[in-house]
C-alpha cells in the first residue's frame, strides 16, 4: 500500500464468522452455547453401527451452495467447505472493503489438523473398486490441509503471507497466534486466521475408535461429554470452523471498525513426552500458560475467565486442572473455567478458534459459559468449572487453552474490545 501503516504492535480482531455443532453463524451459535444445549447425537454422515463410539457432534445446518459455486461446493472436502463459509461470514462482519491495494498486505492462516479425511477415504475407494485411473485430480490438493488457507486466498485474491499451521488439536490456537505475530511484525496489516476441520468419516472414526480415545456412552448422547467430571471416559469427535479478521489496531481504528477484542498473549511449548498421552506432571501445559501471561505483560490475578481444553479423557482434564493450578497458584480456585467441549464435541483442528471466539463473545456480553453434564466432582480436579448454567461476569481479559497430539500445547489470551 501507498500508505502503509507502521505496525502498531496490537492486533484487534474485529470480524468473525463460524460453522459449529450448535449451528452455522455466530448469533446462532452463541445463544445455543449459553443456553448449555448439547449437539452431541447418534451419527448420520456414516452408519456406525460397526463402531465402538457411534456419536458425535455433526454441523447439521450447513449448506455448501449458500457459500460457493454450486460445482466447486459437491466436489471440495467438507473441512474447506467449512472454512470458506467462516471466512466469508468474518469478512462481511468487518465491513472491510477489499481494494486491490489492500488485498497484497491482507494474508490467510487458516489450520487443519488432518484435512481433506473425507475425500481422501472416497478416492481410496475409488481406486480400489476402479483402478488408479478412477482417482480424482483433485485428490492431493482436497486432501492437505493447506488447502483451506489456500482456496480462501484464491477466493477473495487475498495476496499477503498465504500460509497452515498444523498442529493436531492446538493448529486453531496456533493459527491466531502465529496471524497475530505476522501482523505485529508489520508482514501483513490484516490476516484470516482460524482453524477447520471435518474429521467425521471412516478412516476418522476408526482412528480414534482404535485408539480408545473416545467415549462409549452411546445410548447416552447429550450427556456423553462431560469434561472434568469423575464418570468421564473419553472425548466426543466434532467439527466445524471459526474464522477471525485480524487488523493492525490503528488500521481498524482508523477505518472505524467495530473492534470485538484483541489477542494480547500467546504461549507455546512441547511435552517432549508421548505422542499421544500428555504430560503427566503437565509442564508443557503450564510453560504454555506462563509464556502466554508474559508475553501479554499482565498479572495472573487479572485473568477473569479460562476456556479449557477439557476434552473429557482422564488425563487431559487431570493435567490441565494442575497446569491452572501451577500457573496461577491460588488464584486458580477465583477464576471461572469451563469446557464447552461439553457442548459441541472436539473440533480438533477447528477446537482452538472456536474456543478464542467464545471467549472473546463471553467477554463483549458478559456471559460466561457453562460445563455442562458436570455431576460428580472429582477430587482431582477441583475448580471452578462453571458447572451446567452460564454466568453473568464481567471480565476484561480471557485464557484459551488448546493441547494436541504430539505434545503441543498453546494458550491465548484475549482482552475485551473497548
Amino acid at each position: 500500500m501507498s500508505d502503509r501503516p507502521v505496525p502498531s504492535g496490537r492486533v484487534a480482531i474485529t470480524g468473525v464468522g463460524a460453522v459449529t455443532p450448535l449451528g452455522t453463524g455466530v448469533d446462532k451459535f452463541w445463544s445455543r452455547i449459553l443456553a448449555g444445549e448439547s449437539a452431541v447425537e447418534r451419527i448420520t454422515l456414516l452408519d456406525p453401527s460397526e463402531y465402538s463410539t457411534q456419536i458425535a457432534a455433526e454441523v447439521k445446518d450447513f449448506v455448501a451452495e449458500d457459500w460457493l459455486d454450486k460445482k466447486e461446493a459437491r466436489r471440495i472436502d467438507r473441512f474447506i467447505a467449512f472454512a470458506a463459509a467462516a471466512a466469508q461470514m468474518a469478512i462481511q462482519d468487518s465491513g472491510i472493503q477489499l481494494t486491490d491495494e489492500l488485498r497484497e498486505e491482507f494474508g490467510v492462516l487458516i489450520g487443519s489438523g488432518i484435512g481433506g479425511l473425507t475425500f481422501l477415504g472416497e478416492q481410496h475407494r475409488r481406486q480400489i473398486e476402479g483402478g488408479p485411473s478412477k482417482v480424482s485430480p483433485f485428490l492431493v490438493p482436497y486432501m492437505i490441509p493447506d488447502m483451506a488457507s489456500g482456496y480462501v486466498s484464491i477466493l477473495h485474491r487475498l495476496k499477503g503471507p498465504n500460509t497452515c499451521v498444523v498442529t493436531a488439536c492446538a493448529t486453531g490456537a496456533n493459527a491466531i497466534g502465529d496471524a497475530y505475530h505476522i501482523i505485529k511484525r508489520g508482514d501483513a496489516i490484516c490476516m484470516l486466521a482460524g482453524g477447520s476441520e471435518a474429521p467425521i468419516n471412516e478412516l476418522g472414526l476408526g482412528g480414534f475408535c482404535s485408539a480408545r480415545a473416545m467415549t462409549t456412552r452411546n445410548d447416552e448422547p447429550h450427556r456423553a461429554s462431560r469434561p472434568f467430571d469423575k464418570d468421564r471416559d473419553g472425548f466426543v469427535i466434532g467439527e466445524g470452523s471459526a474464522v477471525f479478521v485480524m487488523e493492525d489496531y490503528d488500521f481498524a481504528k482508523k477505518r472505524g471498525a467495530k473492534i470485538y477484542g484483541e489477542v494480547v498473549g500467546y504461549g507455546m511449548a512441547g511435552d517432549a513426552y508421548h505422542i499421544t498421552q500428555p504430560d503427566p506432571e503437565a509442564d508443557g501445559a503450564y510453560r504454555a500458560s506462563r509464556m502466554a501471561l508474559r508475553t501479554a505483560g499482565i498479572r495472573p490475578e487479572e485473568i477473569g475467565y479460562i476456556n479449557a481444553h477439557g476434552t473429557s479423557t482422564y488425563y487431559n482434564d487431570k493435567g490441565e486442572t494442575q497446569a491452572i493450578k501451577r500457573a496461577f497458584g491460588d488464584q486458580a480456585y477465583k477464576i471461572p473455567v469451563s469446557s464447552t467441549k461439553s457442548m459441541i464435541g472436539h473440533t480438533l483442528g477447528a477446537a482452538g478458534a472456536i474456543e478464542a471466539l467464545i471467549c472473546i463473545l463471553a467477554m463483549r456480553d458478559g456471559k460466561l459459559p457453562p460445563t455442562i453434564n458436570y455431576e460428580t466432582p472429582d477430587p482431582e480436579c477441583d475448580l471452578d468449572y462453571i458447572p451446567n448454567v452460564a454466568r453473568d461476569a464481567q471480565v476484561s481479559l480471557s485464557m484459551s487453552n488448546s493441547y494436541g497430539f504430539g505434545g503441543h500445547n498453546v494458550s491465548l489470551i484475549l482482552k475485551r474490545g473497548e
